[in-house]
């Protein structure tokens, strides 16, 4: 099995910031991608930001503002969140690509609110 953890969520005003991290354990041995993906009530889950061995990927919505970086000795992903907007909340999810098993694996998300 493979576990996916993550810490870091809660409240926070508009325009501060929050980092997330989610470290990956278990039964995974090596990693094709590591990323964040969020979902929002009434809405459907969308792509944060992705990284790869060949650089990253964001949603539109964030770039510019959110950082993803990875520890991959660790198997940890971090998401750094600056000039948050109320828009950003929503529940975060990490997501490992794992080769191996052909699967993605999800953490079961944190919280992000952001007042207005």
């Amino acid at each position: 099995q493979v576990q996916l953890v993550e810490s870091g969520g809660g409240l926070v005003q508009a325009g501060g910031s929050l980092r997330l991290s989610c470290a990956a354990s278990g039964m995974i041995f090596s990693i094709n991608a590591m990323g964040w993906y969020r979902q929002a009530p009434g809405n459907q889950r969308e792509l944060v930001a992705v990284i790869t061995g060949n650089g990253e990927n964001y949603g539109d919505s964030v770039k510019g503002r959110f950082t993803i970086s990875s520890d991959m000795a660790k198997r940890t992903v971090y998401l750094q969140m600056n000039s948050l907007k109320p828009e950003d909340t929503a529940i975060y999810y990490c997501m490992v690509d794992d080769p191996d098993s052909g699967m993605d694996h999800w953490g079961k998300g944190t919280l992000v609110t952001v007042s207005s």
